[in-house]
């Protein structure tokens, strides 16, 4: 008699004693303990697919294998539990539509669904049939339901799911609802100025690189704690800021706006808004503009998400012109959107596109916004074009997944290439100058730091690898460098790395729950590293290549941060995609001119 037919005598009022359970038990565990291996030890990304991706299908479709054909169930009880899946699977993410997508849906609720599923026949096989099978039927429902009511508000750094009850208001949406009385705007209508020592034009930074210079500031901050001078709500995105004297301009989103917004430094107040009728959003980060302003001779250049570059009266955010890169290069929207810091520099404007056939990097006049050149081959990044100077030339530095490229600034020209292929990765950490003819090159998913030296022979140009390392793997957090040592983040551990030989000095997960996937700077005059961690903390840290030794640490926002912290002159900026504030640090002396970089 087949195992069908024995299924199907059983009387439905007596317990399914025949019922074979240790294949779903075996498919459960071998999940889990894929999940586990998958979160422990170091990030990489086969492990996250592996644990995140590939098992939870593999299970779920190994589960329905053995419901439909190895459980001695009658083809009845078989059919009916599988429809109340299939319309539970089907029905749940449509109600909650794009509050639950389809991602965290596999990572979350595929092995809680499995793990349910099991344990309840396993704990319930004293009882008769019917009531373990209209039991479970309940739970499948009972899941769908809450799965339904959650809402997915993106994932922190180590790909952990932020869920909320879909009724709680976003962030964004209590912005807007606060919106609907007019904030107090500013008075003041002082003229943006010509740049100062201590101001921060664009991203990391006047040269890029995340160093602070011509401020000391005193570090007990249980006697002189930083000075809260203001906060409040600000619109979804992941910029930086650019500050230029009583200025401080930044990216959010409002809705379906997308804004460059300018605040003034010590108050926050509102001083004017340029708005692009677009919006970008995707699960992991959430929504918003993803680049920071570019301060230039009086003009604010902004890169959105969805391509539009604006070129902006930096006084009174009157448009001068603007652009759609996707236009001149075919490119299409990136996966995060698209990231791009512009670098203004002989009179062009670069952002990164992302083009095919030789369309990476775009450049356009600043005058008028016309397109000036397009270079490159490399298809996949979220970095930010620098300059450095190598053999007293200068040239754009820009990585992709095809390694480190340099530019002729005013042609577009590719002078070299140095070859580090990452196939299907983005890179994301900006590189950096270690020496007159050195550069670093980050990378995360398992990829590490490389330095290479560049060398101009003639009319070319050759670079060679140094080292590469993989005791750190910069992702989306940039590091630091100071006194010939590297100081920045892996996953969710801040080290430190000599730069000479790429070997590691000193690892930690910092006090207290960690820094997690935060953002550092360098306060260069007094060798002090400040670090914002992924949960709004700020905490400072001496740049000591013996030893990890945390000064001081205090709450700054709330929220999963991101976003790169900015210091000009006494005064800390911070902010996520749901607020920003501003702490006035106690001078330790009288600021200094600042210096070039020594190391450069």
């Amino acid at each position: 008699m087949s195992s069908d037919s024995i299924a199907e005598s059983q009387s439905p009022q007596q317990p399914a004693a025949s019922l074979r359970l240790w294949p779903g038990i075996v498919i459960v565990v071998c999940l889990w303990l894929i999940q586990i291996w998958s979160i422990t030890g170091e990030f990489a990304l086969i492990k996250f697919m592996l644990g995140k991706m590939i098992s939870p299908i593999a299970s779920i479709l190994g589960l329905i294998i053995w419901w439909l054909f190895a459980t001695r169930l009658r083809w009845n009880d078989r059919r009916l539990s599988t429809i109340v899946l299939a319309v539970v699977a089907i029905a749940a993410p449509l109600i909650a539509g794009s509050n639950f997508p389809a991602m965290p849906m596999m990572i979350y609720a595929i092995p809680i669904l499995s793990t349910v599923w099991v344990a309840w026949l396993v704990l319930t096989i004293p009882l008769s049939w019917p009531i373990r099978q209209y039991g479970l039927a309940c739970l499948f429902v009972l899941i769908g339901a809450v799965c339904s009511m959650l809402r997915l508000d993106g994932m922190d750094g180590s790909f952990a799911a932020e869920f909320h009850w879909r009724w709680e208001p976003t962030g964004e949406a209590q912005l807007l609802s606060e919106l609907t009385t007019p904030r107090a705007t500013s008075s003041v209508k002082d003229a943006v100025q010509a740049l100062q020592p201590t101001d921060w034009p664009c991203f990391r930074g006047p040269n890029r690189d995340g160093k602070v210079y011509g401020v000391s500031i005193t570090t007990d901050w249980e006697a002189n704690p930083p000075k809260e001078l203001w906060r409040h709500r600000i619109g979804p995105g992941w910029s930086s800021f650019a500050v230029v004297g009583p200025r401080v301009f930044t990216q959010e989103q409002r809705g379906e706006q997308e804004l460059v917004v300018c605040y003034e430094a010590r108050t926050g107040a509102e001083v004017w808004s340029h708005s692009n009728a677009t919006r970008f959003t995707e699960v992991v980060a959430g929504a918003g503009p993803r680049a920071t302003p570019t301060f230039h001779e009086g003009r604010i250049y902004s890169c959105g998400a969805n391509g539009a570059l604006n070129c902006l009266n930096a006084e009174t955010g009157k448009l001068i012109w603007t652009q759609d890169i996707k236009v001149d290069t075919k490119a299409k929207v990136p996966q995060w959107g698209f990231s791009s810091s512009p670098l203004v520099t002989n009179n062009l404007v670069t952002v990164f596109a992302g083009g095919p056939d030789g369309k990476s990097l775009v450049a356009y006049h600043i005058e008028d916004g016309k397109l000036a050149w397009t270079a490159g081959t490399g298809l996949l990044s979220y970095c930010s074009p620098e300059t450095v100077v190598i053999d007293d030339v200068e040239q754009i530095l820009f990585p992709t997944e095809d390694g480190l490229t340099s530019f002729e600034p005013a042609t577009g020209q590719v002078l070299w290439l140095h070859e580090w292929p990452a196939p299907g990765i983005a890179r994301v950490a900006q590189p950096a100058q270690v020496a007159k003819d050195q550069i670093l090159i980050g990378t995360g998913m398992n990829l590490g730091l490389r330095r290479i030296t560049v060398t101009k022979n003639g009319e070319s140009w050759s670079t060679q690898e140094n080292w590469t390392s993989k005791e750190i793997k910069p992702y989306f957090n940039d590091f630091v460098i100071s006194d010939h040592q590297i100081y920045g983040f892996d996953g969710p551990v801040f080290m430190s790395l000599n730069a000479d030989d790429g070997k590691k000095t000193w690892k930690t997960r910092g006090s207290g729950k960690g820094y997690g996937t935060g953002q550092v700077l360098l306060l260069a005059d007094q060798k002090l590293l400040l670090v914002l961690t992924e949960v709004g903390e700020i905490a400072l840290v001496e740049a000591n290549p013996k030893e990890f030794r945390e000064i001081a640490k205090i709450p700054a926002i709330s929220g999963k941060t991101w976003n790169h912290p900015v210091i000009s002159g006494n005064i800390l900026f911070v902010r996520n995609g749901e607020e920003a504030a501003a702490f006035e640090l106690t001078l330790k002396s009288p600021q200094a001119p600042a210096d070039e970089n020594p190391e450069k």
